[in-house]
């Protein structure tokens, strides 16, 4: 039975991957910082196929570790926000030629990189820039290796959707920077299948950008998630010049706190990402190119947003009884 590392494999994308591996009989190591924490990848494969590993991707003896004896290696780790040494440069780059750089020299057939849609040197975002270092870092140590950029990412437990839906729970009032900036949201699983087809083949290979079938601006976005968590509320755009401010306050407060109270809300240069579409560029191999028909985010978002609703899953009976008792007055 061949052996794939996962580096990140508990994570919302790794999680998907490692259980499409798992159905195609390969024996996982799923490559975490607390594999005391990860037992659950256990359960996605039969006993023993599964098996958490210490590693932590900023020390070179960890990654050899566990990357020994594997065939494949896919590595989904990457951060959102620098906290503590958790910093864009260290994970996105440097972690990146280590993982690719082991690879090679312990004669790894297949290397998978995750990337970020919008990744580029000149990009005034610190984290597309890293991601674009990291991309150059992976192919220059491994140059078969196959890399996918995708949009934003979005299925159950991700951190876009969930995010705006929570903050539409409790707030009349949604404040949207970059609101006419546009995205191509692509489901979890398509992604994970996109890695499962380069695993299992040995002709892809080079850069891909994953992008959905479909491409909204944010505040479209924005719109489609109220609509399908039954609210209503007042989503603002604004410019970015007004928004800086809070994210350096939000910002100030988790150095402030020794990322104790971490920025999870609105960063500076999450603010500098915005600046910039989120899209398939058409310049590089994309989904189609693996046969792959991505899935709609409106046959996905009713699956696991019905939650943020205001009668939660007993939605569906209160609007069939409202539509009962209207039906009865007329």
């Amino acid at each position: 039975m061949k052996i794939a590392t996962v580096f990140g494999g508990t994570g919302f994308l790794g999680r998907h991957i490692t259980q499409r591996l798992a159905a195609r009989d390969l024996r996982i190591r799923v490559a975490v910082r607390r594999p005391n924490e990860a037992g659950f990848v256990r359960v996605y494969g039969p006993p023993g196929q599964i098996e958490p590993v210490l590693a932590n991707v900023r020390y070179d003896s960890s990654v050899a570790e566990a990357i020994q004896g594997s065939d494949t290696v896919i590595n989904c780790v990457g951060i959102l926000n620098q906290v503590g040494k958790q910093k864009f440069h260290q994970i996105h780059v440097e972690a990146a030629e280590r993982i690719a750089r082991f690879s090679s020299e312990m004669g790894v057939d297949k290397l998978v990189h995750i990337s970020a849609l919008g990744s580029t040197s000149e990009s005034p975002s610190a984290y597309a820039r890293t991601k674009a270092a990291g991309e150059e870092a992976v192919q220059r140590n491994f140059p078969a290796s196959t890399i996918f950029r995708p949009s934003v990412i979005f299925g159950n437990g991700d951190e876009f959707f969930n995010k705006f839906a929570a903050m539409a729970r409790l707030s009349p009032v949604l404040p949207l920077p970059g609101a006419n900036t546009r995205f191509q949201p692509i489901y979890v699983d398509d992604v994970a299948k996109a890695v499962e087809r380069a695993v299992l083949s040995k002709d892809i290979k080079g850069i891909y950008e994953l992008g959905g079938s479909e491409t909204l601006t944010l505040k479209e976005l924005i719109d489609l998630m109220l609509s399908v968590i039954r609210r209503r509320r007042l989503v603002l755009a604004l410019p970015a010049e007004l928004c800086s401010p809070l994210a350096w306050g939000l910002d100030m407060v988790q150095m402030l706190s020794g990322g104790l109270v971490e920025n999870s809300l609105l960063t500076r240069d999450q603010i500098q990402q915005l600046r910039s579409d989120n899209v398939v560029t058409g310049n590089t191999l994309t989904l189609s190119d693996l046969a792959i028909e991505p899935i709609s985010m409106e046959s996905v978002l009713e699956n696991y947003l019905y939650s943020y609703r205001p009668a939660g899953q007993f939605t569906a009976i209160h609007e069939s009884s409202d539509m009962v008792r209207k039906n009865h007055d007329v």
